[in-house]
């Protein structure tokens, strides 16, 4: 009897989840994707989220959930929505909700999901992405809230789950750029035009469960250089300390080098090492086990390495040049926005992405510049085994008005005044900084060390860009010197076209529509003098425009004919070509797709058109010397 009950309960519940999963569609009459197109509530995101440190044991909990929308001084809704396709922001299409919140508002989440919790392990409730501060309950009691939008973060449930049906419940707050918040939103505005996108609220990326040993292996970091040395250290979570850590470097599965250490550090040398680079991405599969007193395997993880080396140099004329295993290398890439009109700050798939990526190689792209955005963890993955080196902005914060200093564009030393306001620069530095609470700064540094700490594994990732222009840029030397210091292993990028300062490794002017650099100026000698932006030339596709009832542009006006736009991009990619000749170490051409209002892709938004073809760009870029 009681197993009669129990199957037609499941059944009841299955049959309720199927109905809700019929009725779900996307909403709006924006274009999409043909990604998009085939998303659904039983195949949305289905892949392992954090390829750097993978187990087995795991469940994904995207799907389906309820959601309700509140006054900020409500502690419950008293009334939930039938359904919200997650890990889809509330706003996007591909939600299935399409609303926004107002101010004073703030978004719930709820959804039950079966469980066996076993009393010999931790469980971990894992979200790879909720904008912006959230609380979470599991089964009635708080598991415990986060603050910051754009990255990953876990709690342990353990001694809150139950044998059978589980509840998890969330409340979000979103300011995105309302004043004095100093939140870290990139690209999101509640009045989304121009260069601005519209908001993207709530979770945004997958959530998961993970089931791991009482003592386990929480993060690991991995550092691997051109003369085969390894290095990993693990941090350690659960009920004791082991005696130690075996690390195992394998290819084709077969086991290359094996180390143990007991402590929880281990160092390695892999002979005859093949190195990681974009003309040939070689990863190495690593194996990560802690060990116990008496040998026994505590827990282990599978992670992987691509054995390189970033670094810069000066070559013949005096110009600092980047490299790559020593080896000097330009770098050649789109400004990549990573926004897609269904899920906003979420691809559609992971082979959204992987199209997206192939595309880039063809054209002959060996770099991707992430604007302003921190993407999910296996766009990194991709990137890793593509062989992409990616220039990583941190998530810019400040509404445009007392947080964002004065402007002086590195031509200002050369042509002696600031071109945005047309006065004589007097040398005075204290305007080129904001003046942030300590509060704010402790939020944006905070945030700033977790992005290094994810990614930190990922190969590909070769530069921190601190600042965009002047976006929010604030206490400049102090968060340049904090920044060299944890990450010595790559180069720094202390504001991309905005406000200089004598700080890490690159000099960065953006320059539109065509790409310029003030070589004349001494200051810049000692570091690699880059185009972090040029371009953005634009061409809307009728058919393919986000919003045909708000004026969409590119810079430097738009061309009368496709003809005029293609001769545009070969002028462009001419002058930087001459200016690779003269010293110049990296373009960065903006931008990979259209974006909402911008029609300055070169691809449709809805990836549907390439304005140009990936052969056709490779044969532009190798006639002005861009490739090899």
């Amino acid at each position: 009897m009681m197993i009669r009950i129990f199957v037609s309960v499941v059944l009841f519940a299955f049959s309720s989840v199927a109905l809700k999963a019929q009725n779900w569609q996307p909403v709006g009459d924006k274009i999409i994707t043909k990604w998009a197109e085939e998303v659904t509530p039983s195949n949305v995101w289905q892949e392992y989220p954090r390829p750097q440190m993978e187990r087995d044991e795991w469940q994904n909990l995207n799907g389906l959930w309820e959601y309700a929308i509140t006054s900020n001084r409500a502690e419950e809704p008293e009334e939930w929505k039938e359904s919200i396709l997650v890990p889809f922001a509330l706003e996007t299409p591909l939600s299935g909700v399409g609303l926004r919140i107002n101010p004073d508002e703030v978004i719930w989440y709820r959804r039950t999901f079966e469980f066996d919790p076993q009393k010999d392990e931790t469980h971990l409730l894992n979200f790879e992405g909720v904008d912006y501060k959230c609380m979470v309950w599991v089964n009635g009691q708080l598991a415990g809230s986060h603050i910051g939008g754009n990255l990953p973060f876990s709690f342990d449930v353990t001694k809150l789950m139950k044998e059978g049906e589980n509840e998890v419940k969330l409340r979000v707050i979103d300011g995105t750029d309302d004043p004095d918040l100093y939140q870290l939103r990139g690209k999101q505005k509640r009045d989304g035009r121009g260069i601005w996108y519209s908001p993207s609220s709530g979770i945004w990326s997958t959530v998961w469960m993970e089931s791991v040993p009482k003592t386990y292996v929480q993060s690991v970091k991995i550092l691997a250089d051109m003369h085969g040395e390894l290095k990993a250290e693990a941090i350690v979570g659960g009920l004791k300390q082991p005696s130690g850590l075996r690390v195992s470097v394998l290819e084709d599965g077969k086991e290359v080098m094996k180390s143990n250490s007991s402590s929880h550090e281990v160092i390695l040398s892999v002979k005859n090492v093949k190195l990681w680079s974009p003309s040939s991405p070689h990863l190495y599969d690593i194996l990560v086990e802690l060990i116990g007193e008496n040998g026994e395997v505590l827990d282990s993880v599978t992670s992987y390495a691509g054995f390189r080396s970033v670094g810069k140099e000066c070559d013949e004329n005096g110009n600092w040049q980047f490299t790559l295993n020593g080896e000097k290398i330009f770098h050649l890439g789109p400004l990549d926005q990573g926004w897609w009109p269904g899920g906003f700050l979420l691809p559609p798939s992971d082979e959204a992405i992987v199209w997206e990526m192939e595309y880039l190689k063809k054209a002959g792209f060996n770099m991707i510049r992430k604007h302003k955005k921190v993407e999910p963890r296996r766009y990194y993955y991709h990137a890793d085994r593509l062989g992409f080196l990616i220039w990583q902005d941190q998530t810019s914060g400040g509404s445009g008005g007392s947080e964002w200093p004065k402007w002086k564009k590195l031509q200002a030393l050369a042509k002696g005044y600031t071109p945005r306001n047309n006065k004589w620069w007097d040398g005075n530095d204290d305007v080129l900084n904001a003046d942030w609470p300590d509060w704010a700064h402790e939020q944006y540094m905070s945030e700033l060390k977790t992005m290094i700490d994810v990614l930190y594994n990922h190969p590909s990732v070769v530069v921190w860009t601190t600042f965009n222009e002047r976006w929010g840029q604030h206490r400049s030397m102090e968060v340049g010197t904090w920044t060299k210091k944890y990450d010595p292993s790559r180069l720094l990028n202390i504001a991309s076209g905005g406000n200089f300062f004598e700080v890490g490794d690159i000099a960065d002017e953006h320059n539109y529509p065509h790409p310029l650099f003030p070589l004349e100026v001494p200051l810049y000698d000692d570091y690699i003098k880059v185009v972090g932006e040029y371009g953005g030339h634009g061409w809307p596709v009728k058919g393919h425009i986000w919003d045909t009832s708000k004026d969409n542009w590119g810079y430097g006006g738009l061309p009368k004919t496709k003809g005029e736009y293609i001769q545009r991009y070969v002028k462009s990619s001419n002058i930087l070509g001459d200016l690779k000749k003269k010293g110049i170490s990296a373009g960065v051409y903006t931008q990979t797709t259209d974006v909402e209002g911008e029609i300055n892709g070169l691809i449709t938004y809805d990836r549907k058109v390439m304005k140009i073809t990936p052969e056709e760009l490779y044969k532009i870029h190798k006639a002005a010397g861009l490739v090899d």
